[in-house]
């Protein structure tokens, strides 16, 4: 496995400014101790000169003939060779210099893209929990408004408070009605149920002429006030033990709990 440290060299570009001659002094001994010391380095950079070379050759051009020309009549004894070396290394020189340089825009241009791409998935996740904040506020406004209009309704001077015990059937039973007939609204809190079978419920039951009529079932996991459908002429309320899913008629055994509403409520 290969070393962590040479891992990171590789990954610089210390090797590409070396071979155009970019590095410091500090930064060309450390580069020529890793090609010295260590295979991979050296390996890693033959091969890039090998493909810079070729790159460089495939890339340079001649010369247009009319400027050899007349540079070659205005030389003396210098000889064509070495105007062709040195036209040769220069061409060479700035075709590996282009390769790099276009190499590190290359790679330049990889990396900003990769970024941008880190930057809009951020920025989506941003947005994402912005929006369950925003919702979660909402959430919480409802439900602070709500306990506003619970704790007004109790508040109020015309609401009446009824609390129904259960009876040796149900002895720990307890609810509480909160009914206000000039409002027109009634809700219970259920305090505490006596477990039942899986198979049977509670359902709550109010006296309307004579008549009992289903205001619903209750439950101990749904501690909570809850509103109940207010009729006039309600006298009473009554809790009965039903089959699991209520019944549409109270059962004729007695009720667990009930209370009678004042005579004025229905004056």
């Amino acid at each position: 496995m290969m070393n962590a440290d040479i891992q990171t060299f590789l990954n610089s570009d210390l090797l590409e400014r070396y071979l155009i001659g970019q590095t410091s002094p500090e930064e060309t001994r450390t580069v020529e101790n890793h090609i010295e010391n260590h295979p991979e380095v050296a390996n890693a950079y033959q091969t890039l000169q090998n493909k810079l070379e070729l790159v460089s050759f495939a890339n340079a051009e001649d010369a247009p003939s009319h400027i050899l020309d007349s540079i070659l009549e205005e030389l003396d004894t210098n000889p064509v060779v070495a105007l062709h070396s040195k036209r040769k290394k220069s061409w060479f020189n700035f075709s590996i210099a282009a390769s790099i340089a276009a190499l590190i825009f290359a790679g330049s241009s990889v990396f900003l893209l990769t970024k941008n791409l880190e930057l809009q998935d951020e920025n989506q996740v941003i947005v994402e929990e912005l929006f369950d904040i925003r919702s979660d506020l909402q959430k919480n406004n409802d439900r602070l408004e709500a306990l506003a209009l619970e704790f007004k309704q109790l508040n109020n001077p015309e609401t009446e408070k009824y609390i129904l015990k259960g009876n040796r059937r149900a002895k720990n039973l307890k609810t509480v009605a909160y009914i206000n007939p000039k409002e027109k609204t009634s809700m219970i809190d259920v305090v505490t149920l006596p477990t039942l079978p899986p198979e049977q419920c509670y359902q709550i039951w109010g006296d309307i002429q004579g008549k009992m009529v289903s205001l619903g079932i209750l439950s101990e996991t749904d501690r909570r006030l809850q509103k109940l459908n207010y009729s006039e002429g309600t006298k009473g309320l009554s809790i009965t033990i039903e089959p699991k899913g209520g019944s549409l008629k109270a059962t004729n055994e007695t009720p667990v709990a009930e209370i009678e509403f004042n005579t004025h409520q229905n004056d």
